[in-house]
């Protein structure tokens, strides 16, 4: 896109400001320094580059200079000193209103991401803001989160090094790339997950082994919420459940949901099921982990036994003493599948540390 012609009247009252130097060998006024600032911030506005702004006052220097100052050594410096203030006033109007349309920016940009992550502000007013930032709601989206061992923003080394990765690699892709609560954030069209396992990959890295949770894709400007949201379930599941998967998908937990949607039903099965283990030496717990370990191991005792640390006999014991208390065998798949519900259940409502 050709850059817009430069009018002359960016230059303002210039070329009489350098005559009135070489005449009298006086700086700028301070109504003129103001002057010259509200120029550069005016040609800001309207979109002008700043280099070339700064070539058409050293071009009108050039071509206007006064005819009186051509010998004379002492008129030479003012109005080379003139030129120098005029120059500077002008760039510093310009940075000035640069620096002020890019906190605009930023505050529009966060206030689009909260929209669009809390799933405030009208739908459709928010797919129209949408495109501004690169994204076209109307199609399925996904989001990624990532944690780390501290809070992030968009300002600090990590999320500008995950995102200069992404842009290299991905670059004409329709991605947005923040944060929010002190977490990476990165949202890509639903069809193209490649972007989201490399977010995750860079992401892992660049936060020292951080967990990413990636949300499945969901339709409409309701679906990034909704994704964003699976995505933060995850990454709370994943520590109730001392998962232990740096990278998780919402798509592959969908039982644990399941498993609590009636949370009434699920603390009977745990009290019914697991209270009696309250009843051994040293609480539940000692037997709660033991047969979530076994589990997770697969339901074989010598993995099982090396993972807790013990010697097989000492697992079988435990074993022995579960069954005893609670009437159900771990090692018979008849019981097993009711056992290993409850633990689960157990785990996702936080008991025994929590009572039902």
């Amino acid at each position: 896109m050709a850059e817009p012609e430069i009018p002359e009247e960016c230059l303002g009252d210039y070329v009489q400001i350098l005559a009135n130097a070489a005449a009298t060998g006086r700086r700028l006024t301070r109504d003129e320094l103001d002057d010259r600032r509200r120029l550069g911030r005016e040609a800001a506005e309207a979109g002008h580059q700043l280099r070339a702004l700064v070539g058409m006052h050293l071009a009108a220097t050039r071509t206007s200079w006064p005819l009186g100052a051509t010998a004379d050594a002492t008129a030479i410096e003012s109005v080379l000193a003139v030129v120098e203030q005029a120059v500077d006033a002008f760039a510093e109007g310009f940075e000035r209103a640069q620096r002020m349309t890019v906190r605009r920016e930023e505050a529009a940009r966060r206030e689009f991401i909260d929209d669009l992550l809390y799933g405030r502000s009208d739908l459709g007013r928010l797919a129209e803001r949408a495109t501004r930032f690169g994204l076209r709601l109307s199609r399925a989206h996904a989001v990624a989160v990532a944690t780390g061992p501290e809070a992030y923003t968009e300002t600090d080394s990590v999320p500008r090094t995950v995102e200069a990765a992404l842009l290299t690699r991905f670059s004409g892709r329709k991605i947005l790339i923040t944060t929010k609560d002190g977490r990476l954030v990165c949202i890509a069209p639903g069809s193209q997950p490649d972007v989201l396992r490399y977010f995750a990959k860079q992401s892992h890295a660049a936060t020292d082994g951080g967990r990413v949770a990636i949300g499945r894709p969901h339709k409409g400007p309701g679906g990034v919420v909704h994704s964003y949201d699976e995505a933060l379930d995850a990454l709370d599941l994943a520590d109730r459940m001392d998962l232990e998967d740096p990278v998780l998908y919402a798509a592959d937990l969908l039982v644990y949901p399941v498993l609590t949607r009636d949370r009434q039903a699920m603390a009977d099965l745990v009290r019914s099921e697991l209270g009696p283990l309250q009843q051994a030496r040293g609480g539940a717990v000692p037997l709660l982990k033991t047969l979530a370990v076994y589990f997770d191991a697969g339901c074989v005792a010598a993995e099982t036994a090396r993972r807790l640390s013990l010697s097989v006999r000492a697992l079988t014991y435990r074993l022995e003493r579960i069954h005893q208390l609670t009437g159900s065998d771990p090692s018979d798949p008849m019981h097993r599948y009711t056992l290993q519900t409850a633990v689960i259940g157990a785990r996702l409502l936080d008991w025994p540390a929590k009572e039902l």
